[in-house]
């Protein structure tokens, strides 16, 4: 569930601007920085939220809908745009009803987001709303492994997925479509060459469906199936009911062997990862349109075969890393990831979504895959092996029913209405385009861009986008009578939930155009500092990946510097007469972290790590975004109560307790004595009740945050001067190391790093912002 804290940062709106007041022109807009951007979180459940049972009003000019931010003349029965100013009449309906003692849900100042039901269309598939999910399973891992994804397979189909059709396909060298809708007496299985493309027409004519299957309207399909005749010629031969056929999955898994093709001693196996997934694809291709379908490939290693191959078979040939790819020395890298993109494009044109679970030592082609995934709003969990909790708990999470659910939905819209002069120039987030032009597309473009409508096949309560937008040129000051103080832009999102009703939801939100050369207060006082680190993580990260030699640190670096010079107070060339504005005051240390973080520094990191870091920083809300970015750290001791402390090296003590929540990792740091203390075992004595409740209190607020995340975070538990204590040392500010060692506390950690430190890095900055 979203916290209290999350809920009044966002209201009802879910929608986190980094500047809430907005400069009039483009100049003013480009001085400020930051760009001017808004996070919104599409679908986040609100407690306040209402759901109107009829479709919503539409401006006839500029389409926007009825928002409480209408000038309504109830005599005359006409409500005002207040996005483009046209006026419109109301509708029989309402305009005998209405009065401004009688006003519909959506005029309430307070509903400024509001949820419509709409009338069910093909959208939700055959039979009221079937959901789809194809498995994808590597079978090229050691007999462990195999058991464990087994293992996490047949506990999703037995408990948790009433309601849903369940398809399976293997590979290892060949990809093996499995017929569940056969009788008991044999499997029945496809077998497709794993070594090239192939097309969905081929798979439909292989696995003998016709092009416009769809779902037999029999229970499940499994009794017109038996004899290979009538109804068992669609695709419910292989798309069944998971209670219809939970025997055979159960008998299939049971016989699922790890692949049997020989491996030549020092080759990697052969893995058809591309081509297993292009043919579950093409068998979703023949599923109803609409129909809510998902992929979830369980991938053990690297695919050596056919499309999508990400290394050679030779196990001397290392996978791809950072360094091959800026020198542009990975043969298979480009072609993989082309592959994947036209992968990815033909899921969107279906509406259907590829998540992917990775486990494995070494990579399996995140980096490559991720154009397949982010644009189809995939789920991606990255671990070392699928026995780790962080697998289990999460692939447990994702078939969870209830309050602990992801509330996933399919086939959502998104379309975008802005006030005159404001341009969208894209979104950075799991979604795409739909080139769908308008006046209010901007001529640059920042991720998805070039329209004001994309698609989202799958969302859900957590999935969060960032808009960035422009200010038109237009010479709005020569008019200063007729210009609205006031900007307006609506969020229209469109989406089939989990029940299979197709929903809308209009969020219209309102800031105030300010004179920005007259009062930079005003505009600093709008500013959100935590929203605006985040908006540069992920236009940082973008640009890495889309800019050939940029130069991430000294972009991050000249953008603060700037930052500092327009809205720091300070005597030109005395760095000592330095301060900044209140509303700025941590803005420089989300900096600092950010240029250490594995968003920018990708040493240390493969290509598949980064890119699964960056996929997420790039779907999470706000509050979890800055978490990525900067990590919170919690200090126990007997001596006060659980607070905060200063993410530095100096909050190491020898009888303390840290909790780091970094949201890839939660880390419980003993101190020194902490640790030695638990290891005699003093916390089993009665008279150490003290002792053993501090040692527990770190522990039970591990669980809370665990329990509120996907994927579910590493949980790392270590003493001061153990060996995992660098998971904690690495997200530290390194004031104290080898080189200032003499002026330290005694007893304080030292890292050993030449990286500097926060002090350093404000004095440097503050140095560069005041010189003339």
């Amino acid at each position: 569930m979203a916290t209290q804290a999350d809920m009044s940062a966002e209201g009802i709106d879910g929608v986190r601007m980094t500047w809430n007041n907005w400069p009039k022109s483009k100049v003013e807009a480009s001085k400020c920085v930051i760009p001017i951007a808004a996070s919104i979180s599409p679908i986040r459940p609100h407690p306040d939220l209402i759901t109107l049972p009829y479709a919503p009003l539409r401006c006839k000019t500029c389409v926007a809908a009825l928002n409480p931010y209408c000038r309504v003349d109830y005599t005359a029965k006409i409500w005002i745009c207040p996005l483009c100013f046209q006026r419109n009449h109301f509708p029989p309906h309402y305009a005998s009803a209405i009065s401004e003692s009688n006003i519909p849900g959506e005029l309430y100042p307070n509903y400024t987001t509001i949820d419509y039901k709409q009338e069910t269309g093909v959208g939700t598939g055959v039979g009221g709303g079937d959901r789809v999910v194809v498995f994808v399973v590597d079978t090229c891992m050691i007999e462990e492994e195999m058991e464990y994804v087994k293992s996490a397979v047949r506990r999703a189909v037995v408990g948790e997925m009433e309601g849903v059709r369940v398809g399976f396909v293997s590979y290892g060298t060949q990809v093996h479509v499995h017929e569940l809708g056969f009788s008991d007496v044999m499997n029945k299985v496809y077998i497709f060459r794993g070594d090239r493309e192939i097309g969905k027409d081929v798979v439909l004519d292989q696995l003998g469906i016709s092009r416009k299957a769809g779902f037999s309207k029999v229970g499940g399909g499994v009794g017109g199936v038996g004899g290979g005749g009538g109804g068992g010629s669609g695709v419910d031969r292989f798309l069944l009911p998971a209670a219809d056929c939970e025997y055979t999955l159960n008998a299939l898994l049971d016989e699922l062997e790890t692949d049997q093709w020989p491996v030549p001693p020092g080759s990697r196996s052969l893995r058809c990862t591309g081509a297993a997934l292009n043919v579950a694809v093409g068998l979703l291709s023949a599923c109803t349109p609409g129909t809510s379908a998902r992929i979830i490939a369980l991938v053990g290693g690297p695919c050596t075969e056919g499309p999508g191959t990400i290394v050679s078979k030779d196990l001397s040939d290392p996978v791809r890393s950072h360094k091959d790819l800026d020198k542009d020395a990975a043969p298979y890298f480009q072609k993989a990831v082309k592959f994947y993109d036209s992968l990815g494009k033909q899921l969107v044109s279906q509406g259907h979504v590829l998540d992917l679970f990775a486990s494995a030592l070494d990579q399996v082609g995140v980096a490559e895959m991720k154009v397949a995934v982010e644009r189809t709003g995939g789920l991606v969990v990255l671990s070392e092996s699928f026995g780790h909790s962080v697998f289990k708990d999460s692939f447990k999470r994702l078939f969870d029913e209830g309050e602990q659910s992801l509330s996933l939905c399919t086939n959502g819209t998104l379309e975008i209405y802005c006030s005159k002069d404001i341009k969208i120039q894209g979104i950075i987030g799991p979604c795409t385009s739909l080139e769908k032009k308008g006046v209010s597309v901007a001529d640059t473009v920042i991720g998805q861009g070039n329209t004001m409508a994309w698609k989202l096949c799958s969302l859900d309560k957590n999935t969060n986008l960032t808009v960035y937008f422009d200010i038109s040129s237009s010479e709005r000051s020569n008019t200063p009578g007729t210009l609205n103080p006031q900007l307006y832009l609506q969020f229209l999102t469109s989406y089939q939930n989990s029940q299979g009703q197709m929903m809308l939801r209009v969020t219209t939100v309102s800031r105030n155009w300010v004179e920005s050369s007259v009062g930079s207060e005003e505009l600093a006082q709008g500013f959100d500092q935590e929203t605006a680190a985040v908006v540069m993580g992920r236009l940082c990260s973008h640009k890495m990946e889309m800019e050939e030699g940029f130069d991430a640190t000294r972009w991050l670096d000249r953008n603060l510097i700037r930052l500092c010079s327009k809205f720091g107070e300070y005597r030109k060339d005395d760095p000592t007469s330095f301060s900044l504005n209140q509303c700025f005051s941590l803005f420089p240390q989300f900096m600092f972290n950010l240029r250490r973080s594995q968003f920018v520094q990708v040493f240390n990191n493969s290509p598949d790590e980064t890119a699964y870091f960056r996929m997420l920083l790039n779907r999470e809300n706000i509050t979890n975004a800055a978490v990525m970015i900067q990590p919170s750290l919690i200090s126990y001791s007997f001596n006060s109560p659980p607070s905060p402390a200063l993410l530095d090296v100096a909050s190491i003590g020898a009888d303390r307790i840290l909790l780091l929540d970094s949201y890839f990792s939660v880390v419980i740091f003993h101190g020194m004595t902490i640790a030695q203390w638990r290891n005699m075992g003093y916390q089993n004595q009665p008279e150490h009740e003290a002792f053993k409740l501090l040692l527990e209190a770190p522990h039970q607020e591990a669980q809370m945050i665990v329990h509120d995340r996907f994927p579910v975070p590493r949980l790392v538990v270590c003493d001061q001067h153990g060996s995992q204590a660098r998971f904690l040392l690495a997200k530290l500010n390194p004031s104290s190391t080898y080189n200032n060692v003499n002026e330290m506390a005694a007893g304080s950690d030292v890292i050993f790093t030449d990286d500097v430190s926060l002090q350093v890095f404000f004095e440097h900055l503050q140095r560069l912002a005041v010189q003339s």
